[in-house]
């Protein structure tokens, strides 16, 4: 049978539609520009195909960019942020959603104020602990900064709240410890919504640019938003379909990441706790 359609679905799928042009547009500029001849990109009037389809845009990225040492940079800082993350969020989410000590409360109100206050604030104050601590240009100094995330915190801690106690005091009168109950329990119990974390912390952390570019000065620790930039002000000069294929390039994986892993999200922000508020 024929799925009809209420009017106030026809109207969000029609927004959705329009919503879903606009997003994609850029995407399909880019990869357009990417493909064009170089002289082809600053023609007048400006056309979406050029006088035809070529990759030498992405081979000179690839040779001679740096592309593939930024990618792994990228990719180890990525990784381990998200694991640290990950872990020492979970530890301190739990302690907040199931043990009591004294200044609880107050460690909260900061994890909470950590939230509200814009990380461009601490830039100044970070930065200046990274010299003193020796961290410039080195793989600590652009990865220990972003591992502190009190917005994972506070989602970890929503979700932990709705585990059944009930559980856990099995646990404790069979003689396990709180750390045992904490990783053979917990966090098997939380594995949807630590996948949708570690996703965002992921996705987050490739992206970031500011941070890395002001900590990292050497070629060799440099991230791939930071390469680009530098390919991009300097390396090829304004050379459109190279900044096009260079873009590219870098959202490759991520796009990678959102079609494998799109259920794993989904699922974590369904649990998180946090669709009623």
């Amino acid at each position: 049978m024929t799925k009809r359609f209420s009017p106030g679905q026809l109207i969000l799928l029609a927004i959705t539609g329009v919503l879903a042009v606009i997003w994609l547009a850029p995407i399909a500029w880019a990869v357009a520009t990417s493909l064009k001849p170089e002289a082809d990109t600053t023609k007048l009037p400006l056309t979406w195909f050029g006088s035809e389809v070529t990759l030498d845009a992405y081979g000179l990225v690839l040779g001679t960019g740096g592309i593939v040492k930024w990618a792994i940079n990228s990719t180890v800082t990525a990784v381990v942020v998200t694991v640290l993350t990950v872990l020492f969020s979970a530890m301190a989410a739990y302690g907040f959603a199931r043990t009591r000590f004294r200044g609880q409360r107050v460690l909260f109100a900061a994890i909470l104020a950590g939230i509200m206050v814009p990380p461009q604030v601490l830039i100044a104050p970070l930065f200046a602990e990274m010299v003193t601590l020796g961290l410039v240009d080195t793989w600590w100094g652009i990865i220990l900064p972003q591992v502190a995330a009190p917005v994972i915190v506070y989602i970890l801690y929503k979700f932990f709240q709705g585990v059944p106690p009930e559980l856990e005091q099995a646990a404790f009168v069979d003689g396990a410890g709180r750390w045992r109950v904490f990783f053979m329990i917990v966090l098997p119990l939380s594995r949807p919504v630590l996948a949708a974390v570690a996703i965002f912390t992921f996705i987050t952390t490739w992206n970031n640019f500011l941070w890395p570019f002001l900590v990292s000065t050497d070629p060799n620790t440099m991230t791939l938003p930071v390469g680009l930039a530098n390919v991009v002000q300097g390396t090829f000069g304004v050379r459109y379909a190279q900044i096009m294929a260079s873009v590219v390039l870098a959202g490759l994986p991520l796009l990678i990441i959102f079609v494998f892993f799109q259920r794993q999200i989904i699922r974590g922000v369904a649990h998180t706790g946090l669709a009623g508020e």
